[in-house]
Formats: structure tokens, C-alpha cells, sequence
């Protein structure tokens, strides 16, 4: 199965809760109106589209239809997929410039981010890079053993220590690694959680500040996994970890098990921050570069 299959499939939640309430709510209207605007925001808000973003896009729908663009409800599907491509924007590959690049992989316990590093992995080794991953997550019982899980199937090698050592030692440790065997690629796994909050964020500032003494002129990704399933929770922990970590991207797991897929738009408007990577699965190549065309088109075709 393709992955635009996939990318289907995993959306069929979504797109029952956007395109199948929308062409329901289009059968009991005549023409194009206030009260079919009104319906159509209460369905996009529910879809996790976001407050914002559904603002934005009813006023884009009004507009057209005051200057005469939008006169029948036929036409309403096509241009709402037109205005969320233009909303979401063009993909962005990452940037890995340099040798070593860093990747810096944040986001709470249970979003995503173990499977999320090892499909990424997989990826970058299967273009023809060569990859390390630094086991920073210290803190949580069995960290370490499942990224060595996922690192064995992306076929890519691992820097650890043992549960409880710094973090920040692990990541100075695999820079060193990095630059002897000529690594394209480091991936810095991170704590999803300490005894609060303020003791991750100062973590993950420590962290920054050894990638910043020992590879100033590294290219930086700072990808930030969300689960999708979370809808707008997910959105409040990114602008958390925001605060101390320049976020570059968003990796968004498990759109195949929610109908919350719209909340892609919210991020975008709220974050400014572009959707990265999706994954709609378990397997390691169940994870692929974010194309608004693609999304769109498992949405509404």
C-alpha cells in the first residue's frame, strides 16, 4: 500500500468528520448562505480545526461569496480544499546542511517520540545517510531498551549510558561519536517528563547548551511530536515546550486513530510552525513527509 493509501485510510476518521458532515450539511441547504456558513463552523470546530482557523476560513468563504467567487453549495468543497492548502502552506524538508546535523526530538511520554525517532531514522539511513541516536531520555524505566528496539529495525547505531545518568553527558558523548565515525545525522532523543515541569525544561536548555559549545555551527531541527489523538491538548504542549525550545517542525503521530486530523490547520495558525512528518501506523515506514496536496486530497477525494 502506497503511502497516499495509507494517508487515506489513517484520515477516514477525519474525513468522515469534515467531508461527510459537510456533504450532509450541504443536502439540506438551497444556496449558499449565513445560516450554511454557521453550520459549517460548528462542524470545522469539532473537527479540531481550531477556533482560529475556522475564523479564518469562514471569513475567506464569506468574502467569496460577497464578491460573487462562491454562488453554489456544489462549490464549497472544492474551495474549502483550496483555502486549507493555502493555509497549511507548502511542506519543508528538514534542513541537515552540515555534517553532523542535529535532530532534537522533544514532546511528553506517550505521544510518540521512540517510534517517531526510530521510523525517522530509517528514513535518513535509507537516502544514504549515515546515523547515530543519543539515548538522552535517562529518566523513564525502559527508555533506553525501546529506542535500541527501534534503532536495531532502523539498522542505525545508538549512544547510551545507563537509566538515571545527565542527559546533557549522553548528548556531549554522542557529538563525540558523531564526528570520529563521520555521521551525517545525530538524533537527540529527550525526557518526555521529569518531577515537573520547570526540571524538563531546564534539561532540555542544558542539552541545547552542549549542542551549542560543541557544534555552533551545526544545522538544528528541533521536531516536536504530537499525538494527534490529543487534539487541542497537543497544542498547549507546544506552546509549553516552545518557550525554551525554538520548535522547527512537528512530527504528528497517530492520525489513523482520531477524527481530530484537523488540527493540522490549528497548529499552523496558532504556532507557525509547519507540520513536518505524519504517521498513520505502526510500522516502521508508517511515517512520511507532510504534503498539504496529499492531506488534502485524503480529506476531501
Amino acid at each position: 500500500m502506497g503511502f497516499l493509501s495509507k494517508l487515506k485510510s489513517g484520515l477516514q476518521k477525519t474525513k468522515n468528520a469534515l467531508f461527510g458532515k459537510i456533504h450532509d450539511m450541504l443536502s439540506h441547504f438551497v444556496r449558499v448562505d449565513e445560516d450554511m456558513l454557521d453550520e459549517l463552523e460548528e462542524i470545522l470546530i469539532c473537527a479540531d480545526v481550531g477556533v482560529d482557523a475556522t475564523e479564518e476560513i469562514i471569513d475567506e468563504l464569506r468574502l467569496r461569496i460577497k464578491d460573487g467567487r462562491l454562488k453554489e453549495k456544489e462549490q464549497i468543497i472544492s474551495t474549502l480544499q483550496e483555502i486549507l492548502i493555502s493555509m497549511i502552506g507548502e511542506g519543508e524538508e528538514l534542513k541537515l546542511e552540515t555534517k553532523p546535523s542535529v535532530i532534537l526530538v522533544i514532546g511528553v511520554n506517550g505521544a510518540g517520540k521512540t517510534t517517531s525517532i526510530g521510523k525517522i531514522a530509517n528514513r535518513l539511513r535509507e537516502s544514504g545517510k549515515k546515523v547515530v541516536v543519543a539515548a538522552a531520555d535517562t529518566f523513564r524505566a525502559a527508555a533506553i531498551d525501546q529506542l535500541q528496539v527501534w534503532c536495531d529495525r532502523a539498522k542505525v547505531e545508538m549512544v547510551h549510558q545507563h537509566e538515571g545518568s545527565d542527559p546533557a553527558a549522553v548528548v556531549y558523548d554522542a557529538i563525540g561519536y558523531a564526528k570520529t565515525h563521520g555521521s551525517d545525522v545525530l538524533i537527540i532523543d529527550t525526557a518526555g517528563r521529569l518531577q515537573n515541569k520547570t526540571n524538563l525544561m531546564n534539561e532540555l536548555a542544558k542539552i541545547n547548551r552542549v549542542i551549542d559549545r560543541e557544534l555552533p555551527d551545526a544545522s538544528r531541527e528541533n521536531l516536536l511530536v504530537l499525538d494527534a489523538t490529543t487534539g487541542q491538548n497537543a497544542i498547549s504542549q507546544a506552546k509549553e515546550f516552545s518557550k525554551t525550545a525554538k520548535i522547527t517542525g512537528i512530527v504528528l503521530n497517530k492520525l489513523d486513530g482520531t477524527a481530530k486530523g484537523g488540527m493540522i490547520l490549528s497548529i499552523r495558525k496558532e504556532l507557525d510552525v509547519p507540520v513536518k512528518f505524519v504517521g498513520v501506523g505502526e510500522k516502521i515506514d508508517d511515517m512520511h513527509e507532510f504534503d498539504a496536496n496529499e492531506y488534502a486530497k485524503a480529506i476531501f477525494e
